[in-house]
Formats: C-alpha cells, structure tokens, sequence
C-alpha cells in the first residue's frame, strides 16, 4: 500500500473540449495542468486508458514531473438499469458484447500500467458500477471476476472505487480480493447541509473501516462544487463553502494519514446537460481557465 501524500482528480479537458468528441488536451496543455497540480500534490486520479490518460503519462516521464498517477477503466454495463435516467437499458445483445470487450479493457489497463510502473500508483477495475442509478451497473461477482483477472495481468496494487455506502452494502466478497477499497463520500449529494458535512464524510470512513477492518481504505472522491441548480442548496454550493469544507477535511486527513483525492482540480464544461450552473460543471479547486478558486489560492 502506498504512503499517505496529497492527492486530486485530474481531468484536463477545456473548454471545447471533450471525451465524448474525443477532443483530447494537447501534451503542452496537459504539461501546463500538471506542473500546476505538481506544486500541491503528489497523486493524481484518472478515470480511464483514453488518449488523455497516455498524453499525462508521456507527459509526466517525459518532463520528470514528480507525480504519480492511478489509472482506471470505464467498463460497459452488464446489467441493464432502468433506474437510470440517461441510458441505463442494454440489449441482451450488447451485454453480451460489453462482457467481452470488458476484459480486454482491463488487458489494455495492464499493459499501459505495466509500461508506466514507475508512474503508475494503483490501478482500478471500474468507477461507481454498483450504484444504483449507473449507467453502467454491474454485479458485485462480476465486479470480483475483473478484480481476480487484473491480478493476473500485473502486481501494481488493484482497487473498485465506490460510494462508501455501496462498499458496505455489497463488497464484502470484492474486499477480500482488491488491495485497498477506494470511497466517494459526496454530502452534498446526500442533502447534507455543511454543519454536518465534515462529520458525515468522516462518519462513513468509519462505518466502512469498521465494515472492512482488515483492508486499507482511501477516499478516491470526496468535494465541494461551486454552483449548483435545484438539486442542492444553492446558497451553499459557494466557494467560501468549498474552502471551508477542504480546509477541514485536508487537516483531517494530514492528522489521520488517510489519502483523499480531491473531485476535482479543474471545473468541466463538457459535463452534464446545457445548464451552465450545474453542479457537476463546477466541483474544480480552479475555473477552466485555471485560475484558483479560494482554497488553492491561499497557498
């Protein structure tokens, strides 16, 4: 297991730019996002094998930039979800397709962590996939089987990132084969005014260490976004809010040698509907132009 440093999300993307386009960063921006991020952190979280995460990785070794990377897979659902609103349903056809194309995701994860192993921090089977809403669901066995086929592939450190809620409710098998469990904890998400919000985020470290007293756990997401819509209490998604919930989490988390990375280090247009307020736009410690919001500029 690796030693407690700071951490962050990365996701470069700028205005314009998107995955979904698949209109990437340039080295030269990400070099510019990196030799920021470099100065306040020491890892970095990304989310999937795409041409950005290959750009950060060319980029960090490249120019000896002192930092380490997590790397992660997006799989395709393997369940069909009508929970979710924004595409949850799958043909049989396609799930099909999806549990093929799966694990040669994870073949493709092992072989650019491998190339990278002086970079590479951890790796990780998936993203939130047992969530009741995700468009991508997947079951806890499958979710063990990926884990079990990663370990074969490379001895880098394997990890699920999940709500902590859901690691409760069903990772007890997947706890006993992954290295360290990766939690979200998102007060805001859960209604959580901030008078409450730091001890709820600790709160659920608790019940999840409680729950799995034997496997090292880290937060892989945790923040404060800086505008939100109806979904959230508009009056507190500020960025006097976001310094304050940090300050305290960060100071926690430096007493208590837990890693957190933050969501996220910069805001993303590209996310979410055509509502410029949204929340999930806006969870960056700095504006897509990359300048600091409050917490980060106080350093």
């Amino acid at each position: 297991m690796f030693e407690y440093k700071p951490a962050i999300c990365y996701s470069g993307y700028r205005q314009g730019q998107s995955p979904i386009t698949k209109t990437y960063p340039r080295d030269a921006e990400v070099l510019e996002d990196l030799l920021l991020l470099s100065k306040h952190f020491s890892y970095i979280r990304m989310y999937d094998i795409s041409e950005h995460a290959k750009s950060v990785l060319r980029v960090i070794r490249a120019n000896h930039i002192p930092l380490k990377v997590m790397l992660g897979v997006e799989p395709k659902g393997e369940i069909s979800n009508p929970n979710c609103p924004w595409g949850g349903l799958h043909t049989d056809e396609a799930i099909q397709q999806h549990k093929v194309s799966n694990f040669l995701q994870l073949d493709q994860l092992a072989e650019l962590a491998n190339a990278y192993k002086d970079i590479v921090l951890a790796v990780s089977i998936g993203n939130e996939n047992m969530a009741y809403w995700h468009p991508n669901k997947m079951s806890p066995e499958t979710l063990v089987e990926h884990a079990k086929h990663l370990k074969s592939k490379t001895d880098l450190p394997i990890t699920f990132c999940e709500g902590a809620h859901e690691w409760r409710a069903q990772g007890t098998e997947l706890a006993k084969i992954v290295d360290f469990i990766s939690i979200h904890v998102y007060p805001l998400w859960q209604r959580i005014a901030y008078a409450e919000a730091v001890e709820a985020t600790i709160d659920e470290y608790q019940k999840t260490k409680a729950a799995f007293p034997n496997t090292p756990i880290i937060f892989t997401e945790f923040g404060w976004t800086t505008s939100s819509t109806q979904q959230m209490d508009t009056t507190q998604t500020t960025e006097a809010y976001q310094k304050a919930y940090l300050d305290r989490m960060i100071a926690w988390s430096k007493q208590n040698q837990v890693t957190m990375f933050i969501f996220e280090a910069f805001d993303e247009p590209w996310k979410g509907g055509n509502d410029p307020l949204e929340a999930e736009k806006h969870w960056g410690i700095y504006h897509v132009t990359r300048q600091g919001k409050p917490w980060i500029s106080q350093f």
